[in-house]
């Protein structure tokens, strides 16, 4: 636990101790019976995790999956490099925007009362201890573990005299030819280290038996690990496996760097990575074209400040101080390690080809309706006849694919419009927009270029749309475009029909195979009705303000959501049956806090799936103690947010893109949508976020100091994994539309 978090349990555990317990939350609300000190303002500082720590705490529970034994070794491997990539994003935007601030004299403080010089120390802390676990981890499980079933990582030193003939001859042939030392010396500059590059600091003697430094950039073009053993030998224990010795690129690399330098002597090589502030300011204000303004900050990106140096932990000081005095970072920057400098290249050996050290494999559900051999009619028949919902990656993506398929060629179609955040490299759903084109529908498609480290991507798929015809928008000023929706306008006799796709997630088949998210079909009339309005701001000068179904940020998603707590809260004084169930990946805007603070005084039993960030303490007498908070951390990212109001019976929940975070509310454009069929409604309540909340063996449970602790199992409890219940239950569960001969309930 951090100082801060310490410091406020300290404080709240106080405001406890004299609050009378014998209080309940009816006493409370009807005034008859007071403790003899009031609880803690709600604006109170200590009553707010701090949102970076919160994130951090998050990382943690990434590493326990790869610490947990009963998850396949190169599963757990795979959490590493996740957990890396996680800390690498973390340093690019999160420590890169605290640092200019503290550089900025700013004295604004969030929440929690924390200043950016504070953030900064607490966070060197924690990520310091984080990353010690995790090479922990790596050097004492999942290493020997992949020892005894034939996997193994060598120093190039430790290969046999054969193993080091095979690399040497596999340097000489496809990595020589690539590598392009560059020495620093009074007549050439230090070279620039760009982004999350993995790199050599090499020490060089000349014939004159001066010393000089270089340079070497480990290529990523090339395969990370190389494979060091001849043919295929088949382990004694298990005929179905063979060992498989590999050694690091750049160990390959240090090891044959004479070849590069004739005449020369290495001295030394150390292995270092660079992290930079990779946030891109866009100055929408004074850009007169969106479009090049965000390349111009993609090429701004690699030339960031230094924020993190990663070193080796053997790397000579005359060497460190070269680094430090030519990046310009200072010793709070560097981190040395004995293991990989970046986690996040352990991906490389999670993909290594051992099925039996992974996973199961699975197929998601495809609905009948969906089936290829069904009509383009029976499919637009069925989402008339009723909302059809599809929680991925346990029911396919693909009919989310086949539905712009065949809404392309459909003759009735007239017009296919789209919000793109977050597509992909190859993306599927693109190319039915392109085809689309080519059978003479009116294509729109709003593509956001803001979508952080993405916005590459989806310039070129913008870029390829307008070529081949396709009305593109490049997001809003001020704004991000997040919301998740498709609209597909159809004639259907003397009427226009629309036909809307809504979902939690990105249009991203890579993805929803790896993320639980939910998409829904509908023919609703008032929700295809806010999809034109919603499309006509996007793409027009519309300001529309009174949606009929939808929540739209930034227009009223914030207003209907306060109205529909403090219902809640309503309802628990006349009724005492209050309840909320909302699933999340973050929650941090301070102004949701509270309200979620006082329904819990109200007495409203408030249960919190929120994966990541939390600023909300549960668990605080006269405050939270009606909330509990629980992360879930599995197989699948959990990515769906899910918004339930017991609403005094008449139960209402609403789907969509939006978390409760303040830059979703104010700084972007979300869409949150009812789900008013009430065999969805039970389903999602029952099947869905009860299962969630019933989850003993993925779930944390978040305590008031801001940490978490693993569900300890009640007596005769069974263990109950949610993400694997669903995985069993796919394609029994959810209720999809009937067929047009059935009858409604």
């Amino acid at each position: 636990m951090n100082a801060k978090d310490l410091t406020a349990t300290k404080q709240i555990l106080a405001l406890e101790k004299t609050d009378s317990q014998s209080v309940n939350h009816d006493d409370e609300m009807t005034g008859s019976t007071r403790s003899a000190a009031k609880p803690p303002q709600l604006t109170n500082p200590d009553l707010y995790v701090n949102r970076e720590l919160s994130l951090l705490a998050f990382q943690r529970r990434v590493l326990e999956e790869a610490q947990e034994k009963n998850n396949p070794l190169l599963e757990r491997v795979k959490f590493l490099s996740i957990l890396g990539s996680n800390l690498d994003e973390f340093f690019m935007i999160r420590v890169a925007g605290l640092m200019r601030q503290d550089d900025a004299g700013t004295a604004e403080t969030a929440a929690d009362g924390m200043t950016s010089a504070e953030q900064l120390e607490a966070i060197r802390g924690e990520v310091a201890n984080i990353v010690a676990a995790a090479h922990k981890c790596l050097r004492r499980q999942l290493l020997p573990g992949l020892e005894r079933v034939g996997i193994r990582i060598r120093e190039y030193k430790q290969l046999s005299a054969a193993q080091q003939a095979r690399a040497a001859k596999y340097f000489s042939h496809s990595v020589f030819p690539v590598l392009t030392p560059l020495a620093f010396d009074p007549g050439r500059p230090f070279p620039h280290i760009s982004n999350l590059s993995l790199n050599l600091a090499v020490l060089i003697r000349d014939a004159e038996g001066e010393e000089h430094f270089a340079r070497i950039k480990v290529p990523i073009t090339l395969p990370q690990l190389i494979a060091v053993d001849g043919p295929a030998r088949r382990m004694k224990s298990d005929n179905s496996a063979k060992q498989q010795t590999f050694v690091w690129l750049e160990d390959l690399i240090a090891s044959n760097l004479i070849r590069s330098s004739p005449g020369m002597k290495i001295l030394e090589a150390h292995p270092f990575h660079v992290t930079r502030d990779a946030e891109i300011a866009i100055q929408e204000l004074e850009a007169g074209d969106l479009l090049e303004n965000t390349e111009e900050g993609l090429r701004q990106r690699r030339f960031g400040d230094v924020v993190r140096l990663q070193v080796s932990a053997g790397m000579p000081s005359n060497i460190l101080r070269i680094l430090i005095s030519n990046l310009e970072v200072s010793r709070k920057q560097i981190s040395k390690h004995s293991g990989p400098l970046s986690l996040s290249r352990l991906k490389y050996l999670a993909a290594v080809e051992r099925p039996d050290l992974k996973d199961q494999p699975f197929l998601p559900v495809v609905p009948p309706v969906f089936e290829p051999e069904a009509e383009e009619e029976d499919l637009f028949s069925a989402i008339r006849s009723r909302d059809i919902l599809l929680h991925h990656p346990f029911d396919s993506f693909q009919p989310v694919i086949d539905f712009l398929e065949r809404s392309a060629r459909d003759a009735s179609v007239l017009a296919i419009k789209m919000t793109l955040y977050r597509v992909g490299r190859n993306s599927p759903v693109v190319e039915r927009l392109l085809e689309a084109v080519e059978e003479e529908k009116q294509v729109a498609a709003l593509v956001e270029l803001k979508a952080r480290f993405d916005e590459e991507s989806n310039i070129e798929w913008a870029r390829a749309m307008e070529r081949q015809g396709v009305h593109v928008v490049y997001g809003l000023l001020g704004l991000k475009v997040h919301s998740k929706i498709t609209l597909v306008v159809r004639q259907e006799g003397d009427t226009i029909r629309r036909y809307v796709h809504l979902g939690t997630g990105n249009y991203n088949p890579l993805t929803a195979h790896l993320y639980t998210d939910l998409g829904m079909f509908t023919a609703d009339e008032d929700i295809g009705a806010d999809a034109s309005d919603l499309f006509n701001y996007l793409t027009g000068y519309s300001s529309k303000k009174d949606y009929r179904k939808l929540l739209v940020a930034p227009i009223n998603l914030r207003q209907r959501f306060q109205e529909m707590i403090q219902r809640e809260i309503e309802h628990q004084r006349h009724s005492k049956n209050g309840h909320l169930i909302f699933k999340m990946n973050s929650l941090e805007d301070p102004e949701m806090v509270r309200l979620l603070y006082e329904a819990s005084q109200a007495g409203v039993k408030v249960d919190l799936l929120v994966r990541g960030i939390c600023s909300l303490r549960p668990g605080v007498q006269g405050v939270s103690n009606n909330i509990r908070v629980i992360s879930i951390v599995g197989r699948f990212l959990e990515h769906s947010r899910i918004y339930y109001f017991h609403n005094g019976g008449e139960e209402q929940i609403y789907l969509g893109s939006a978390d409760l975070m303040s830059r979703n509310l104010i700084r972007r454009v979300e869409v949150l949508f009812p789900v008013e069929d009430r065999r969805l409604v039970r389903h999602l309540r029952d099947h869905v976020l009860e299962i969630y909340l019933a989850d003993n063996v993925k779930a944390r449970e978040m305590h008031a100091d801001g940490t978490y602790s693993k569900r300890p199992l009640a007596a005769n409890e069974e263990p109950f994994s949610s993400q694997d219940w669903l995985l069993s239950k796919r394609g029994s569960r959810v209720p999809f539309a009937r067929s047009a001969h059935e009858s409604s309930e």
